[in-house]
């Protein structure tokens, strides 16, 4: 298989996900060495999970089969541009590559637009329309002082 194929197969499932009303029409495709490791769909809808975004899910599943943390050494193909949450938990898992088809200028069209979170995540925590709230850290900064100086830790 190639790039063309593994894509082909990511838009061909979202299609049927979409068909069988399980979720938006997004589908995401984990590759190591030309491989298929884990694919998934989004199941926002049938799961009732905001998170449950076709490229969220493929990253979950297919690290809990590769016995890892990060898709190192894995290629991810996606129907469509990834959104900001997936584009982040894309840059956690740090895959070598990720293919897309649709742009999320495609998306908007189709009423998935995420413009609001990228001019969110821009404004001062003070200005945004979800507030948060700081609060005293007094107890919490004594785990990260802990977490700092912790010798068997695994950073990632």
């Amino acid at each position: 298989m190639n790039h063309e194929d593994f894509m082909q197969k990511a838009v061909e499932l979202s299609l049927e996900n979409m068909r069988a009303w399980k979720g938006g029409p997004f589908w995401a495709v984990v590759v190591k060495d030309w491989k298929i490791v884990w694919q998934w769909a989004n199941h926002v809808t049938s799961e009732n999970d905001p998170t449950a975004h076709a490229e969220v899910v493929a990253i979950r599943d297919a690290c809990k089969n590769l016995w890892s943390f990060q898709l190192d050494d894995c290629i991810v193909y996606t129907s469509c541009e990834p959104c900001p949450m997936c584009l982040w938990a894309l840059y956690r898992a740090r895959p070598k590559a990720v293919y897309y088809a649709n742009t999320k200028k495609d998306a908007a069209k189709i009423w998935f637009d995420d413009a609001f979170i990228y001019k969110e995540e821009l404004k001062r925590v003070e200005e945004r329309s979800l507030p948060l709230h700081q609060m005293d850290k007094t107890e919490a900064i004594k785990v990260f002082e802990e977490w700092a100086q912790k010798k068997d830790k695994i950073e990632y």
